[in-house]
């Protein structure tokens, strides 16, 4: 056994492991390290198999952005996650045999990409990058089904955000036009208002005074 082959069964090992605690650990946010964890393990077994692009993408995109922002979104909202955990195993069948078959369509579609002979790659497309051919690639055969996952990316963003700004009964909404528009005027009302003052009591007499003593 080489190195490459002992670091595959190592990476791929913690990758499983981390894969299982995912989606078994208590707390959602060993959960999420649980799952970075993962996402290094894949990309470094895609560094042994010479993929280095999509490496780096994954650690970039996964770990460096998304997963960053879900962390800071779970430590805000600090979700009791124990309702949700509750009738957990009676779901345990049914999501094994959903498991099982994506399982089974994986190797499917694995075991006749094995099958395959291996590519003969011209030696000059040997001497250019990964990372060129792999934008040459997606650029020629496959540039309409990218255009279409970026208009399909795009209709989601903006169906986020007409989301978020729609008005709702339940949220407070503030109008960006209002607020750009609104003067000091508008807001502010100075009023000059007379100085008043209190004039002091006079002192009781001296008379009256000293009959109270008496």
């Amino acid at each position: 056994m080489n190195p490459t082959t002992a670091l595959f069964y190592v990476f791929s090992a913690v990758l499983l492991l981390a894969s299982f605690r995912v989606i078994t650990a208590r707390s959602t946010v060993h959960a999420a390290l649980f799952l970075v964890l993962a996402f290094f393990s894949a990309s470094c077994i895609w560094m042994l198999l010479k993929a280095e692009f999509l490496a780096i993408t994954l650690v970039l995109v996964y770990v460096g952005a998304v997963m960053v922002l879900f962390l800071f979104v779970v430590m805000m909202l600090d979700i009791n996650t124990d309702a949700f955990r509750e009738g957990f195993y009676k779901h345990l069948p049914m999501a094994g045999l959903v498991g099982a078959l994506i399982a089974v369509e994986m190797a499917l579609v694995l075991m006749r990409g094995f099958n395959l002979p291996a590519p003969q790659v011209p030696a000059k497309l040997a001497e250019v990058g990964n990372t060129k051919l792999l934008g040459i690639e997606i650029y020629t055969e496959y540039l309409y089904p990218l255009q279409i996952a970026a208009v399909l990316l795009l209709v989601a963003i903006i169906s986020a955000i007409a989301l978020t700004l729609r008005e709702r009964k339940d949220s407070k909404h503030m109008d960006p036009g209002e607020q750009v528009r609104a003067k000091k005027a508008d807001r502010v009302r100075l009023v000059k208002l007379a100085p008043t003052v209190e004039t002091p009591s006079a002192p009781p007499a001296a008379g009256n005074a000293e009959g109270g003593k008496a």
